[in-house]
């Protein structure tokens, strides 16, 4: 009998999930459900990253975890869940650290869902579905808020009426628990560096960025909702307020078309009028294409300035997530920006896709760093589980 923590992940088209192995916390199995909503496809991949079990199944969240489950259950290994861990995205002003779900819990992440329409619902399905099936299952909540609460308050506040900020509407930011897991292993990676001036950029297709001190969160780019700060992938990121309003009134948009526009339309999709997809885009001949990619650089580069002048200075740079990780070309349009910083990168390095990508005589280090949420969710979820 295997006691595992599963880990899940629930997005608006697809499940990810994995299964870490109690006592050790190593990934037994991993996997996703993707096209949820149309022709969906179960995946299943051992510990060697070796596709298992693959099925196409019927459409819908709860059609995907009857599947989760019924192969869990008629797997050749015998799995004993001691508990689910979830990445919710939007804790509030409610939650600061992983949490035991209940029904309570699931009442406040509920009043949440303005705040992280397309994220949210999604998290929260997964939950209700779960506990539909396994009323008996521990489930924990990881939020992607938390890291963030110990930002400095200036950080937090936005210019106006203070009675809405007192209501709640002010900067939380996201990506938390993949900035909580880099936090964690600076130090092996980038040494004494670690406890200094650090700026980890988590650039996928959602995109953010968290200056560090003392590897605690100081200030970081989203803001109230997952739209704000840097450009993304459909995301416009930072925008003139005076633009929405345009849109409202002169060009009649509907709540529901400006909500699309936003979070679905815009970014490198809505620039590139292509694509939302780097590898598509850097292999394409279109200016329009070429000019989204520029775009996307050079904003992350502004946001990055405004954060060294928050934190006075910095010592390293962090690039994580799947872009972050995995484009070179858009790591080097990045810090091509930042060479009065001190940023030089070594090209073959970067290239290569090496942990540490700037020159041995660099004035600020550059690295590169995977990141690893499930492992975050699956350590917490253990040590509540432990103590329930």
């Amino acid at each position: 009998m295997i006691k595992v923590i599963m880990v899940i992940n629930s997005g608006s088209s697809s499940i990810k999930f994995a299964m870490f192995e109690h006592a050790s916390l190593t990934v037994e199995y991993s996997g996703e459900i993707n096209n949820i909503a149309k022709d969906p496809v179960f995946i299943v991949s051992d510990k060697k990253h070796a596709v298992i079990f693959k099925k196409s199944i019927t459409s819908g969240y709860a059609s995907a975890f009857d599947s989760l489950f019924t192969w869990t259950e008629n797997s050749t290994a015998t799995f004993s869940i001691m508990a689910v861990g979830h990445r919710i995205v939007h804790g509030g002003r409610f939650y600061q650290a992983p949490t035991i779900i209940s029904k309570e819990v699931i009442a406040n992440l509920k009043t949440l869902i303005p705040m992280a329409p397309f994220h949210q619902p999604q998290n929260l399905e997964a939950v209700a579905i779960i506990a539909k099936s396994y009323p008996d299952m521990l489930q924990i909540a990881c939020f992607d808020t938390s890291f963030h609460h110990t930002q400095i308050k200036l950080a937090t506040l936005f210019a106006i009426p203070r009675v809405l900020t007192q209501e709640g509407i002010f900067r939380y930011g996201f990506h938390g628990i993949s900035y909580e897991y880099i936090a964690s292993v600076l130090p092996e990676h980038i040494g004494d560096k670690a406890k200094g001036n650090v700026i980890v950029a988590h650039i996928g297709n959602g995109a953010s960025m968290c200056a560090m001190h003392l590897q605690k969160s100081v200030a970081t780019s989203m803001g109230f909702t997952a739209l704000d700060g840097l450009m993304m992938g459909t995301r416009c990121g930072n925008i003139d307020p005076g633009v929405l309003l345009y849109l409202l009134q002169e060009k009649k948009y509907t709540f529901e078309q400006l909500q699309k526009l936003l979070y679905e339309q815009s970014g490198l999709l809505g620039v590139s009028n292509l694509s939302n997809d780097v590898l598509e885009l850097e292999q394409s001949k279109s200016p329009e294409a070429a000019e989204a990619l520029e775009l996307f650089c050079f904003k992350a580069a502004r946001e990055l300035g405004s954060l060294v002048t928050i934190l006075g200075g910095c010592d390293a740079i962090v690039f994580t997530a799947g872009i972050g990780e995995n484009s070179a070309s858009v790591r080097q349009g990045i810090c091509k920006w930042l060479g009065w910083l001190g940023v030089t990168l070594n090209h073959k390095a970067n290239i290569s896709n090496q942990i540490i990508i700037s020159r041995s005589n660099a004035k600020i280090l550059v690295a590169v760093i995977p990141t690893n949420e499930d492992y975050v969710i699956a350590k917490h979820t253990k040590t509540l589980s432990t103590y329930t």
